[in-house]
């Protein structure tokens, strides 16, 4: 595996690898590496994306004075020594292992502590689990699309009040017993199936990109999120097919339905062909199945018991969390975001919410988010 080509990155950001992590050769994008000493700061990105989905904010930090390197985590891009059968170990998945990746990449980088650990959707939860287990070596956390609850609960008092056994149908076998069935996303991720589904899909790999990255953004003008009273199958039914699917369709399928006209995509400056076709080459080589594991290592709960080892733990370095007005993923675990500001993250320096951005907000307004990072990475203490 070559690092990507210059001509793909602005210039100013390289790409290279580090090797020896956890068991993987990282592949990194790395700015302002040019000056040693200078404080570091981790991206950490989500699903589907690669380090490339910080292309736009990379740059301004390091013009701020930081060594801002993003890199392809487990199961991603070019970054090698993981496992894509379905079948195989899911534990190198599990967040700790996840964030003992990032810990890793630091020390491998000689830097005993970092400025600040930036996650955005499923590296969100990396980030805050980072700022939970290792506060002493991640100083700050900016937390992007997904917000944080707080680490699982650990049954409490049972010994004298047992837990009430569960009755009535699941929340799988209630959504799909709606009069519109549907089933939800994370679960359909951590199906035999999905991998497939969405790599050998008719449309290809690039289209099926474009449509799920348009379908999740501002651009599509449905993406109207509100808070939602409950975890029951009602509510959740109120979320775009996307989140919550129709029962017999795929996700290639769900998001063909909202594919963005040839003149919408040549509109689209904050995510252009040609660089969407440097996510696209990466998946048609990989497909998709090291970012399905994350989703299979939490909803099949094997390893909530590691998580409950943490409970009522807070996050209490200074945190920020960002996300787009048009984005559901604020929503989508209803009462999270509400937890996130009042009890999971004691030092929280604001919450923003930022118009004309959907769920890629680093990518639809990175100028946005460019200021908000910077402001929070100068702001004075730790």
């Amino acid at each position: 595996m070559e690092p990507l080509e210059p001509a793909a990155l602005p210039p100013g950001i390289r790409s290279r690898f580090v090797s020896e992590i956890n068991g993987l050769r990282v592949h990194v994008l790395e700015a302002g590496f040019e000056t040693a000493g200078r404080p570091l700061v981790l991206l950490l990105h989500g699903f589907p994306e690669i380090a490339y989905s910080w292309r736009q904010v990379m740059l301004p930090l390091a013009a701020a004075g930081f060594h801002v390197v993003a890199p392809d985590q487990r199961g991603y891009g070019r970054t090698t020594g993981w496992d894509a059968d379905y079948d195989g170990d899911l534990a190198p998945f599990r967040l700790l292992n996840a964030v003992r990746d990032a810990l890793g990449l630091a020390a491998s980088l000689g830097y005993r502590s970092v400025a600040a650990v930036v996650g955005h959707d499923f590296g969100a939860s990396v980030a805050a689990w980072c700022a939970v287990v290792r506060p002493d070596v991640f100083r700050r956390v900016a937390l992007m699309s997904a917000p944080f609850a707080g680490p699982p609960e650990l049954p409490f008092d049972t010994d004298k009040n047992p837990s009430p056994r569960a009755t009535g149908p699941s929340i799988h076998e209630a959504l799909a017993a709606l009069a519109r069935p549907r089933k939800h996303y994370q679960w359909y991720y951590s199906t035999r199936a999905a991998n497939a589904d969405m790599w050998h899909c008719k449309a290809g790999v690039h289209a099926f990109l474009r449509a799920y990255f348009h379908h999740k953004s501002a651009d599509w003008r449905q993406n109207q999120p509100f808070p939602l009273k409950s975890w029951s199958a009602e509510e959740l039914a109120r979320m775009p097919t996307y989140y919550i699917m129709d029962l017999g369709r795929d996700m290639a399928a769900t998001v063909a339905e909202e594919m963005p006209s040839a003149a919408e995509i040549a509109a689209c400056r904050w995510l252009p062909d040609s660089e969407l076709a440097v996510y696209s080459a990466e998946y048609e080589r990989n497909g998709f199945q090291g970012g399905l594991n994350w989703y299979r290592a939490r909803t099949g709960g094997r390893y909530e018991s590691e998580l409950q080892l943490f409970s009522g733990r807070t996050i209490d370095v200074p945190s920020l969390f960002v996300s787009g007005k048009s984005d559901w993923g604020v929503y989508q675990r209803p009462g999270s975001f509400e937890r996130m500001q009042g009890t999971a993250c004691t030092r929280m320096h604001g919450c923003h919410l930022i118009d004309g951005a959907g769920h890629w907000v680093q990518q639809e307004q990175p100028e946005i988010v460019s200021e908000l990072l910077i402001d929070f990475l100068l702001q004075p203490g730790r």
